[in-house]
């Protein structure tokens, strides 16, 4: 009987090894395109450090790019593709409708990509690349990139209205959005962390400003002068509370404490709930936080990416070849 146990137990085991091993094996390492195109990292950093030092927005923008690509059937390029006469593309899903940015950056990328190495170097990981350059250029940590996805042929607007968390979303929505991408509280939380950069809409935050509890008054007071509760949709305010918008660290986490969460869906991660003693811990660490920030966006980078012969080599970001 024990060695029967024992020998269940082991096969579970190496169960479990083959199953990470596929999951770790559909993207190879960062030296992908070490042969095939030689000049991709440095292409994509000099670009991306232009586009951040004429406009330091843009890391966020292309932040928020990729894991609007990456929630919404995997890590495919599918949010860059414009609509068709065959199907409607992601880019006005109601979450993505006059937000998206930082398009003409990455085709911008991929132009110079192609005059060095044609039809080698998906749009995907273009993206990926591309978004880890950004925040590091503006303070945050880096992470290894893993490449060889490779692009999708359509998108799905209904799966990106249905997959992407709102900024009105509940602390449970959140993280039951982040666990049907297989990622846990921890992550969603080092993740929310993106909003140490950016900047957001008065439309996106004008309930929370107005009519929610859990909010510094004064801070509250200092938003409503460029958010009045009717008008001024497109008026903008830094997502991380207070600070501005062109440095990544851990004071998104340090207004969260203190009721500066410019969201309702950031400050319900202190909230008197499951995730408050995680906030403290990265309002206190910046090193903490950006250690889980950037496992998290490994595993986010991971998201059911196309490889192989799946899915194409994109010439033309916004279109399929």
């Amino acid at each position: 009987m024990a060695s029967n146990i024992m020998s269940k137990c082991l096969l579970a085991l190496l169960l479990l090894n083959l199953l990470s091993y596929n999951v770790q094996a559909q993207l190879s390492s960062s030296g992908f395109y070490a042969r095939s195109c030689p000049k991709l990292q440095s292409i994509v950093s000099s670009t991306m450090a232009k586009a951040v030092a004429n406009e330091p927005r843009m890391a966020a923008s292309i932040l928020r790019l990729f894991f609007h690509d990456c929630f919404v059937n995997g890590c495919d390029a599918s949010v860059l593709l414009d609509d068709t006469p065959t199907f409607t593309g992601e880019k006005n899903a109601f979450p993505n409708q006059n937000s998206l940015r930082g398009f003409e950056v990455i085709d911008r990328i991929k132009s110079l990509v192609e005059s060095s190495c044609k039809a080698t170097v998906s749009c995907a990981d273009i993206l990926a690349l591309a978004t880890r350059e950004g925040v590091v250029r503006l303070g945050g940590p880096s992470w290894p990139v893993a490449l060889g996805r490779r692009d999708s042929t359509t998108a799905s607007q209904s799966a990106a209205n249905s997959n992407l968390p709102g900024p009105a979303s509940s602390l449970s929505a959140l993280i039951s959005a982040f666990a049907a991408k297989n990622m846990s509280p921890r992550d969603m939380t080092a993740l929310s962390g993106a909003h140490t950069i950016g900047l957001a809409r008065c439309t996106t935050f004008r309930s929370h400003i107005y009519n929610d509890n859990n909010i510094n008054s004064n801070f509250a007071a200092l938003r409503k002068r460029n958010c009045p509760s009717s008008g001024g949709d497109n008026n903008l305010a830094p997502l991380d509370g207070l600070q501005g918008a062109n440095r990544f660290g851990a004071h998104f986490y340090q207004n969260l404490v203190a009721g500066r969460g410019l969201l309702h869906s950031d400050q319900e991660l202190f909230n008197n709930g499951s995730q408050d003693s995680l906030v403290r811990q990265y309002s206190a660490n910046t090193q903490l936080f950006f250690r889980d920030f950037a496992a998290a966006m490994v595993k986010m980078g991971a998201l059911s990416p196309l490889t192989g012969n799946s899915g194409q080599i994109r010439l033309n970001c916004r279109k399929t070849n």
